[in-house]
Formats: structure tokens, C-alpha cells, sequence
């Protein structure tokens, strides 16, 4: 019975950070855009600081219509919102946030499961632009297809390189097996890692799918509502999968400075929110990329790089053997 409520007592934590985190950064996100680009609505919706802008937000999302094209698979493009939403949350299950077995569930294969899982979030916006009978939709997912072909790799890559490190492909045993001198030496692999895992998010600057100067806002453009406010939440909780993965493969995840035991968590939690803070701070700072330097900066520079980094991962290992 015991461990019966000790599984969903963990279920229950994971679905829990799922709603609060990518609410909290959505609101973050509201606040350093608006301090960085002079934006005075975030600023001052409700009074202190903007504290209402995300309560309005939701508001007016629950207010519109739930509309679905005439032409439309209606029940293709009613599901769409969820394939994009869902597995972020099977992916959380899987990230340890602390030492002494503290993440939902612990896995053999973690690394491929969290890759595997996040690559079907992207079937969201493929079904979305092909169900919503409209041409520009069809055109952001199309380009949503590209660039998760161009980006799986280099992704796939980084990751592998610390798997070889650490001798194990489970999330805690990586974690487990880490030692400090990892980062400067596992760095290549983490930038490609985290460039990778935006150009799969979709974020500025490799929004090419949802270009609103191009085709309006590519495969949601018929979408409104709550089922458009789910594609947001994708996105945020994205962003915070993408962060913690980060952060426990390539920055250490529970170890810090100090060699406090119960501190574990709070260093995942403060490295994570970090690579938040640089996500945003990314979209404020550099424009789309063209397609064609999207593709060519995955085909022509991550991949090399990532290949590169696995190479040395090899030389280190049979030096240190």
C-alpha cells in the first residue's frame, strides 16, 4: 500500500509542476520582454508590476469562440492541441529534481524515452496543419516537418555523447556517474543540445513555421481559444522540459556548490529556471532565421559539432580506461 501511495503521491507532484511551471514562465516571459523592449501593458495590467496580465490572458482566451473550419478534419484538428500538450507531461514524469530516487519514475532508457517522447509533440502542429484546410496552415506544418528532420539529429547526438560519458542511457545514473569537469568538456554538446531542442520548439529565433509576417501564424492559424491556448502551453511547457533536460545532462542537475544533501532539487530548480531566463532572453534578442540558414545551420554546423563531440567523448574515454 506504501508504495502504491508513494507512486501517486510522484504522479501527483509531476501534474502539479506540469500546470504551475509553464504558467509561471508564460508569465516571465511577459515581464522580461517587457522590461527589455519598453513594453507597457505586462507592466501595468492590475497595478503592481502587471500581476493581472496573465489573469487577463486567460480570460480572454476562455471568452472566444471555439471555431473549427468548415473544411476542416474536425476531429484531427480538435486532437491536435493535446498530441502537441501531452507528451511533455510523460516527459517530466521521467526527469530526476533530486538525489535518493526523487523523480516520478526512473528509467533504463531514460535518454531515448525523453527524445522519443518529445519528438511526438511535434505530431501536433503536422496534424494541425494538415486538418485545418487552410494553405498557410498546411505550409507552417510542412516547415514544422523540416526542421524536426534537420534538428532531431544534432539532438539525438548531443545527447548520446553524455550517455557514452556516463556509461548508461537511465536519467539518474547520468546524473549519478557526473563529475564537475564534465561541463567544459561536454559544453559543445550542451550548446548543441539546447539550440537543437529550440529549433523543436519552435522559438524565435526558428519560428520559421509560425512566421506571422509569412503565413500569418502558420499551423494555428485557424485555431482560437482555449484550443490555441494549449498550443501556448506546449510551447511554455516545452521550454521548461528543454531547460531541466539541459540542466540534469549537461550542467549536473542536484549537484551544486555546496554539498548540502537536501539542496539537491533547488540547484535543478535554479539551473533550470536559468536556461528559462536565456530562452526568453534569445527570442528578445536575435530575428528569424531565412529557412534555408535554418537548414544550413543544422546540416552545416550542429551536426558537425555534435559528431565532433562524440569523437571526443571517445578519446577521453579510452584515455581514462
Amino acid at each position: 500500500m506504501s508504495d502504491t501511495l508513494a507512486l501517486v503521491l510522484r504522479v501527483l507532484a509531476v501534474f502539479v509542476v506540469f500546470l504551475v511551471f509553464p504558467l509561471v514562465i508564460g508569465q516571465t516571459e511577459h515581464k522580461v520582454m517587457a522590461h527589455m523592449q519598453g513594453r507597457l501593458g505586462p507592466m501595468y495590467a492590475g497595478g503592481f508590476h502587471g500581476w493581472a496580465q496573465l489573469v487577463a490572458d486567460g480570460v480572454k482566451f476562455a471568452q472566444k469562440e471555439d471555431v473549427v473550419p468548415a473544411g476542416a478534419d474536425r476531429r484531427i484538428f480538435q486532437l491536435a492541441p493535446a498530441v502537441a500538450l501531452l507528451p511533455y507531461l510523460l516527459v517530466m514524469v521521467a526527469i530526476p529534481v533530486g538525489p535518493h530516487n526523487a523523480v516520478g519514475q526512473a528509467l533504463d532508457a531514460g535518454v531515448f524515452f525523453v527524445l522519443a517522447v518529445m519528438g511526438v509533440g511535434v505530431l501536433g502542429s503536422l496534424m494541425a496543419g494538415w486538418a485545418s484546410a487552410n494553405k498557410f496552415s498546411l505550409l507552417g506544418g510542412l516547415r514544422t516537418a523540416a526542421q524536426l528532420l534537420a534538428y532531431e539529429l544534432p539532438m539525438l547526438l548531443a545527447a548520446a555523447s553524455v550517455a557514452m560519458a556516463a556509461g548508461t542511457l537511465s536519467l539518474p545514473g547520468i546524473l549519478d556517474a557526473f563529475h564537475w569537469w564534465w561541463v567544459p568538456w561536454q559544453i559543445i554538446g550542451g550548446v548543441v543540445f539546447f539550440t537543437a531542442g529550440l529549433a523543436e520548439l519552435q522559438r524565435p529565433p526558428f519560428d520559421m513555421p509560425v512566421a506571422d509576417s509569412e503565413i500569418i501564424f502558420g499551423a494555428y492559424t485557424e485555431y482560437t481559444g482555449l484550443r490555441f491556448a494549449l498550443f501556448l502551453l506546449a510551447e511554455y511547457a516545452g521550454i521548461v522540459v528543454l531547460s531541466a533536460l539541459t540542466a540534469v545532462l549537461f550542467l549536473g542537475g542536484w549537484h551544486g556548490p555546496f554539498g548540502a544533501a537536501g539542496l539537491g532539487w533547488l540547484w535543478t530548480l535554479v539551473k533550470t529556471v536559468a536556461l528559462c531566463f536565456v530562452v526568453i532572453w534569445l527570442r528578445v534578442t536575435y530575428p528569424r532565421l531565412r529557412e534555408d540558414q535554418l537548414q544550413k545551420l543544422a546540416w552545416t554546423v550542429l551536426i558537425p559539432l555534435a559528431l565532433a563531440q562524440i569523437a571526443l567523448t571517445g578519446i577521453v574515454k579510452v584515455v581514462i580506461s
